[in-house]
């Protein structure tokens, strides 16, 4: 920031995993807020947190986190929302601002909504960056650099908070976009939730393959089943919450799938080289689409190597 004040006074966050720990890593760097107060449940990923030095702050009371937070953050799973909204709503100040980095907003929003104050500006968010790690040591001051923020704010909402939010997350190097929240619950259907649901159940198909043994996937795993481990070695609590919460969307994509793959089994069945050629040109394409868009690398392995970063995370657009 080149403003030597901060953006906000007091910014809590409600939750410390990757999410939570990179927010905690880009607000120190960038100058965003005079004080970085840390919450979670966990008594030993709170004191890893402290170790790290994540915070200026720490506590696993959420209600005494958020007290005269100008700025708070859930990053937390989905399915946790409302307990914590309910928990604490009586402690936030007036004109604070309530967001969140959750994947799905539409339930996030009935969740959230019926507990709050009219004094505060709640605005659900999601910024679409991640890894499959998880924990205060995932975290990385990159990781929402130029990657998309979807903000949903209800109609209604102060467009000043909006304006100051969006301030926020492009500080920590992300392009904002407004949305619609059940627009944006169909679009993440389809390039997240699905993808991710499909990379669970392959990797879960071969694990229960009996005329092949777990020995042998993991052995001869070829690249088109190792990327598809990525996704599915993401947090299973989140990922469970996302396709309860986004339940319909999801269904949806999966009808509009199931159809095509009953398309691509037809193809296949009768030997129709053309139907299969024209589908794979058509999705290469798409691969292009995302390289030029700067959401990809033109490299082999995604430019992931393990002698250049051991372990490193394959992108998880949660």
């Amino acid at each position: 920031m080149s403003s030597s004040k901060p953006l906000f006074e007091r910014v809590a966050l409600i939750g410390i995993g990757l999410i939570g720990s990179s927010l905690a890593r880009v607000i120190r760097r960038e100058g965003l807020a005079g004080e970085i107060v840390i919450s979670t449940r966990s008594s030993q990923t709170l004191d890893r947190a402290r170790a790290l030095g994540l915070g200026d702050r720490y506590t696993s009371d959420a209600a005494d986190a958020v007290r005269d937070a100008d700025l708070i953050i859930l990053s937390i799973p989905v399915g946790a929302y409302a307990p914590v909204a309910a928990t604490i709503s009586p402690h936030l100040a007036k004109g604070a601002i309530l967001t969140d980095a959750g994947s799905t907003k539409g339930s996030v929003i009935s969740d959230v909504t019926p507990h709050l104050p009219r004094h505060v500006n709640f605005i659900p968010g999601h910024p679409i960056a991640g890894t499959e790690q998880s924990g205060p040591d995932a975290g990385f001051d990159s990781l929402f650099e130029n990657r998309w923020c979807i903000l949903t704010p209800v109609p209604g909402t102060d467009e000043v908070a909006v304006k100051k939010l969006a301030r926020f997350w492009t500080a920590c190097g992300s392009t904002v976009e407004m949305m619609d929240a059940a627009h944006h619950d169909r679009v993440l259907a389809i390039v997240s939730h699905l993808p991710h649901i499909i990379a669970y159940n392959i990797v879960g198909t071969a694990d229960d393959l009996e005329s092949v043994s777990k020995s042998e996937v993991i052995k001869y795993s070829a690249s088109g089943f190792r990327d598809f481990t990525r996704l599915a070695a993401s947090d299973p609590v989140m990922w469970r919450d996302v396709c309860l919460a986004n339940r319909d969307a999801i269904l949806e994509m999966l009808g509009r799938f199931s159809e095509d793959l009953a398309a691509l089994q037809r193809s296949i069945r009768w030997s129709d080289g053309d139907a299969l050629f024209d589908l794979f040109t058509r999705t290469r394409a798409i691969r292009r689409s995302i390289i030029e868009a700067g959401q990809e690398v033109d490299a082999p392995d995604f430019g992931r190597h393990p002698e250049i970063a051991k372990g490193e995370s394959a992108k998880n657009e949660g």
